[in-house]
């Protein structure tokens, strides 16, 4: 499972380590995650001995600047990985690019589930190639809003709370995981209409949005069982021990001391506390 914090601590991890390094080749493995052929010998002719800007975040996508104004755009899909690893070491049979640095080793893109993609752009024709961006709601990282502003945008809706914190279009990167743990934080039951909520309770919602992505990231993500995601050097995330619901089925609340309850909706689990969200 990836969502917005681990993408976001991937990100921070290679501007770190890559920007500033030149790109010495650029191999496509898989060709579908390139779109094809042609488009695979494109991206593998563009970027030999260029330098590597800056890592950005354009929603869920990693953007990958260079210095020649083209910029690969990395789509990790639901388990993909960005390996920074020695040039020797042993190539995953699920490696889909390899991008290999003229000094310290590699950047492997491993795509787990077969959906992962990589394209490459002008830098500045980005959204003029890619115009669902332009559609990404409120990124609450990158671009986080005033409670206020969140409010208007919340009341505009009149959805259940779950369905609409997951909907790309009203927040970037949220799935049912971090969903689960900021309505547990802000008391709100996943089933409440987005509209009914009071002035005091989209201000919780608010906070415990800010505070619950700020603590994912810094423990570097969620490494929870069935999921793929690791950071950049192959570690695992550990925000999954500091989880109040998620996955926590039958464990006391810590809020009420009650059992964790969990129900279908949208077709997966939801966990909360029923005695404390309301």
């Amino acid at each position: 499972m990836i969502e917005l914090p681990e993408i976001e601590t991937i990100r921070r991890d290679l501007d770190k380590d890559c920007s500033g390094k030149k790109v010495k080749n650029i191999e496509i493995k898989i060709a579908r995650i390139a779109g094809g052929a042609n488009l695979k010998n494109a991206i593998e002719n563009s970027f030999d001995q260029m330098k590597v800007l800056s890592v950005r975040r354009i929603g869920m996508l990693i953007c990958i600047d260079f210095a020649n104004e083209m910029s690969l755009l990395c789509g990790l899909g639901t388990g993909g990985q960005m390996l920074r690893v020695p040039n020797k070491a042993e190539i995953n049979s699920r490696t889909g690019v390899v991008i290999s640095f003229t000094q310290q080793g590699q950047l492997r893109l491993i795509d787990n589930n077969a959906d992962a993609n990589i394209s490459f752009h002008v830098t500045e024709n980005i959204f003029e190639d890619r115009p669902e961006l332009l559609d990404l709601g409120i990124d609450p990282i990158d671009n986080p809003v005033t409670w206020g502003e969140f409010a208007y945008r919340l009341h505009s809706h009149k959805l259940k709370l779950k369905t609409l914190l997951t909907d790309q279009t009203f927040l970037v990167g949220i799935g049912p995981m971090y969903a689960d743990e900021i309505l547990f934080e802000a008391g709100l039951r996943f089933d409440r209409i987005s509209d009914s909520l009071t002035t005091n309770e989209v201000r919780r919602l608010w906070q415990s949005m800010v505070q619950t992505l700020y603590d994912a990231v810094k423990y570097g993500g969620s490494s929870v069982e069935g999921s793929f995601y690791l950071g950049v050097n192959g570690q695992l995330g550990s925000f999954q021990d500091h989880h109040s619901v998620y996955g926590k089925h039958g464990e006391l609340s810590p809020r009420s001391r009650k059992p964790i309850a969990r129900s279908k909706f949208g077709g997966e689990w939801t966990y909360y506390c029923e005695q404390s969200q309301v």
